[in-house]
């Protein structure tokens, strides 16, 4: 697919999402407070979606990559996205963990709604 494990994660959750029911709204949307991988809405709530993507589970699994810092860094973007849309609604921060094999075929998929609270 692409030469970049996390653009071939994205574009994996993003299909997965689109699938689902998703709006995409926004990729890869950056602030100075971090970078939000994907923006949808689902119905009428707005949801930030981490991704994180990995060809094994060598440094651990995707999902022990959500640190408190890295929560904290996703919360500030997402803020800052919603008072740049002007969004006063329903709103979330979602996980999506991906773990691909050797011939880049998804081996293990993870989508937790509410993984930030």
């Amino acid at each position: 697919m692409f030469k970049d494990t996390g653009q071939d994660g994205e574009y994996i959750a993003a299909a997965y999402l689109e699938k689902e029911g998703y709006k995409i709204l926004a990729r890869n949307f950056h602030t100075r407070q971090g970078e939000l991988d994907i923006v949808c809405q689902f119905n009428e709530e707005l949801v930030f979606v981490e991704v994180k993507t990995r060809h094994n589970d060598k440094y651990g699994l995707p999902e022990e990559s959500m640190t408190e810092a890295k929560k904290r860094k996703i919360l500030l973007a997402a803020q800052y996205y919603l008072q740049q849309v002007s969004f006063s609604g329903p709103w979330r921060c979602d996980f999506i963990g991906i773990i691909m094999g050797d011939n880049d075929e998804v081996t293990e998929f993870t989508h937790i709604p509410n993984a930030i609270e």
